[in-house]
């Protein structure tokens, strides 16, 4: 897989995030939300990405609550309007 590379030759948190993605894309939004809780890193606190993913991670998974407070926290991280109001649609 492209990402399983990726991540070995950059094993930065962006592409540790997409790797989570395109697992959940393939094999499913528990497949992606375990990578997710993978990396233990304080960058993960503010950086908008892994909070949309795990928001809509979560929702797939109809964890409500949880997905609410991970929209929540990428809506605040988030500066620029139209993400914003995607995510805020999105978290409904």
């Amino acid at each position: 897989m492209f990402y399983d590379r990726l991540t070995r030759v950059a094993p930065t948190l962006g592409a540790r995030v997409a790797q989570a993605a395109a697992v959940a894309e393939a094999s499913g939004p528990a497949a992606g939300l375990s990578m997710l809780d993978a990396p233990e890193t304080s960058a993960v606190k503010t950086y908008q990405p892994y909070w949309a993913v795990r928001a809509h991670l979560l929702r797939l998974l109809d964890r409500r609550s949880e997905a609410a407070a991970a929209f929540d926290r990428a809506i605040g991280l988030t500066e620029h309007p139209a993400v914003r109001r995607f995510l805020i649609d999105r978290r409904g």
